[in-house]
């Protein structure tokens, strides 16, 4: 017997060991738990220390994506959402940049290239202030993590109502 396939995918990207970089595992820690179980089963959570093309390639039809990052080019500790769509096409210099190599734009262009369409979804960021090597966070980061929290919250809620 197969699982069903989950109805929205969330990438949480980031690596615990290097300051803010890591909001995006302590925001979601505080999430999943606190979601109803009809919500917490159809949702696949994967963690990637930062966002491959890979990650968004299979995402099928009907499903959705969450993907969950620390940003600069945000002023720390702010919290932004925007749907990938929006975040794929917007201006340079408008919009967050991932503190990884390949960019989350960048990885969604790739992504509709490969599969003809960017994957339905939202991008959930907190701009970062410090990226050096600890778990310990900025305390711009620190003190909008419940905000950042509820961001993803409501991202995961809004994508599950929507009829599949």
């Amino acid at each position: 017997m197969t699982a069903p396939r989950p109805d929205l995918r969330i990438l949480v990207c980031g690596t615990a060991d290097r300051g803010d970089d890591g909001a995006a595992l302590a925001a979601i820690s505080h999430v999943l738990p606190e979601l109803p179980d009809s919500l917490r089963g159809r949702v696949e959570v994967r963690r990637c220390p930062q966002l491959d093309v890979t990650d968004l390639l299979d995402i099928g039809v009907g499903e959705s994506v969450v993907v969950v990052d620390t940003v600069v080019g945000v002023e720390p500790g702010n919290v932004i959402t925007m749907s990938l769509d929006e975040l794929a096409r917007r201006p340079a210099g408008v919009a967050p940049r991932s503190s990884h190599a390949l960019s989350v734009d960048d990885a969604l262009l790739i992504a509709e290239a490969l599969r003809g369409a960017v994957p339905s979804g939202v991008f959930v960021g907190i701009g970062g202030r410090w990226f050096g090597y600890g778990e310990r966070f900025s305390r711009s980061v620190k003190g909008n993590l419940p905000a950042f929290a509820a961001a993803i919250r409501t991202s995961i809620e809004e994508l599950l109502a929507v009829p599949r």
